[in-house]
């Protein structure tokens, strides 16, 4: 059994934020499984299903992305994963637009949802795909600027990222994740 969270925050005013596209890729991976979203456990929104003969938890957490934690710890507990069986999608100021990068474990990186999971797991010892958003330019601050909108010129290079994650998480569902590092974790 997978579980496969994206981080984000609920409501209609970030939906299109770029501090939302680990839910992005939650909902593009609904789609393409045929998983419906809309339970409601763990303080989050989530889907189940099978892949490949495995079954497989979306998880969207509903705690707004400071309290993460609060949703995915009750999850592993509840469903008696290991933290193998866990990866966490969510959006990395440090990586450029549209880059994606997959790893096994490492720090919060600063982002206060992988903050809040990491105190609720007590480690840092789970997989994790992140998605390049930029870091602000000129006086905006990070607040402002991971609950903006991406603008236009953007929006294309994110989708293939978002569209590329999801495919990550194929084929770490398919395969392993190693073999997915070696496949996504290149530069463009």
């Amino acid at each position: 059994m997978k579980l496969i969270v994206g981080l984000g925050n609920p409501g209609r005013q970030y939906t299109r934020t770029r501090h939302n596209v680990g839910f992005w890729v939650i909902d593009q991976l609904s789609e393409q499984w045929g998983i419906p979203l809309g339970k409601e456990k763990w303080k989050g929104e989530v889907g189940e299903g099978f892949v490949n003969g495995e079954k497989v938890i979306l998880l969207k957490p509903m705690t707004y992305m400071n309290l993460s934690g609060e949703s995915v710890k009750p999850a592993l507990d509840w469903l008696k994963l290991d933290l193998e069986d866990l990866c966490v999608i969510y959006d990395d100021l440090d990586l450029p637009c549209g880059q994606i990068r997959l790893r096994l474990k490492g720090s919060s990186g600063g982002h206060n949802g992988m903050k809040s999971i990491i105190r609720h797991l007590g480690t840092d010892q789970f997989k994790r795909i992140k998605i390049g958003i930029d870091r602000p330019a000129g006086n905006l601050s990070v607040p402002d600027y991971v609950m903006s909108p991406f603008r236009q010129e953007e929006l294309e290079t994110v989708l293939d990222a978002v569209d590329r994650a999801k495919e990550a998480v194929n084929e770490w569902v398919k395969t392993d994740f190693l073999h997915a590092m070696n496949q996504f974790n290149v530069r463009k």
